[in-house]
């Protein structure tokens, strides 16, 4: 969706996955997986609806439809910018997932097999979304230039101030740019509505109309809302398992990769709102991530996330990457199957 909404988990995973009825697995191992990892399918407590007026629980979410518009089918240029102070190791892990999207994994499933889903959407012409997807640039503003305290609109001031700077380019052709702020920037209706969210550049504000993305390091805020499974509500105490263990040791980065990969899926099938969505009002679309929201393996729903991978030192994922990373990334709908759909899907 333009805007990344919460807490959808339960019930749009029971009406959407094409799993939905699959048994809990117990832990068994990975064939030829190594290192102690096994599939597993870990019940945690259903999620309460999000109070937003955006939710639509009708046969519409399945209606996704072709607008006519363009998807994003030339070599996609990611720039990144990095709003705040950011920790080195936190960049570096966002990098290696992003990059992984077109790089070949040693192991499957991969980042890059997830993408292909992705990739089965075109145009009026027939041109398929890119699988190639670079990161371009790179700008940081650790000075807070706009304050901590930012409104949607302020994003596209950042990415304003960002396109004027030299080192920075202005690609509105091929380029998507993604802006990621630290732990210590509120946003509008972060953690209360969104996590992320995907709109496109007014040229009065920024000179061209740029499709961008707006992801929060929720780690301070609400790791319980946009880091989740990797941190629960305390209300959930005892109703699962509890948190899963982050594949990368940080609840914030890897609970924002996620809502990275749902954003740039998004964008990517529907950069100017007006290509692939269900529903009838562009403000407000279903978009190919939303229809999936809380679904990371066969048999999620109702309270399931699916069947996942757990590695012998507990950390949860379902997708590898490069550089031996590994990463928990939530499904996309297929337009193809009319279902969820991820490489670890064990039917």
């Amino acid at each position: 969706m333009l805007i990344h909404l919460l807490f959808l988990a339960s019930l749009l995973g029971a009406a959407h996955s094409r799993n939905a009825t699959v048994q809990p697995l117990k832990s068994r191992p990975i064939t030829g997986g190594g290192g102690g990892d096994a599939f597993f399918n870990p019940q945690l407590p259903p999620r309460a609806l999000s109070a937003s007026a955006k939710f639509e629980g009708s046969s519409d979410l399945v209606n996704l439809r072709y607008h006519m518009g363009p998807v994003l089918s030339s070599p996609i240029n990611v720039y990144l910018i990095w709003y705040g102070k950011w920790a080195p190791s936190s960049q570096l892990l966002i990098r290696d997932f992003l990059l992984s999207i077109s790089a070949a994994a040693p192991r499957s499933p991969s980042v890059a097999e997830w993408w292909r889903t992705v990739a089965l959407y075109t145009d009026q012409t027939g041109a398929n979304v890119s699988r190639s997807l670079l990161i371009a640039g790179e700008y940081s503003d650790r000075l807070y230039s706009h304050g901590r305290s930012l409104t949607r609109l302020s994003v596209q001031e950042i990415i304003a101030t960002a396109v004027r700077s030299k080192p920075f380019a202005v690609d509105h052709k091929k380029g998507i740019y993604l802006v990621l702020t630290a732990t210590d920037v509120a946003m509008q209706d972060f953690c209360r509505a969104v996590c992320g969210f995907h709109y496109f550049t007014f040229p009065s504000m920024v000179g061209y109309t740029l499709p961008y993305a707006w992801v929060g390091n929720s780690a301070t805020q609400c790791p319980d809302v946009c880091a989740y499974p990797f941190a629960v509500p305390a209300y959930m105490a005892g109703g699962g398992p509890g948190a899963l263990r982050p594949p990368n040791a940080d609840v914030g980065v890897d609970g924002m990769i996620s809502v990275i990969a749902h954003e740039l899926a998004e964008l990517s099938s529907n950069p100017l709102v007006n290509a692939w969505y269900a529903g009838e009002d562009p403000t407000a679309p279903t978009e190919i991530g939303d229809l999936c929201e809380g679904l990371y393996g066969s048999g999620g729903g109702g309270g399931y996330i699916g069947q996942v991978m757990r590695d012998g030192g507990g950390r949860t994922y379902n997708l590898n990457g490069r550089r031996g990373r590994r990463f928990l990334v939530q499904w996309v709908w297929s337009p193809i199957l009319k279902a969820c759909a991820g490489p670890n899907a064990v039917d």
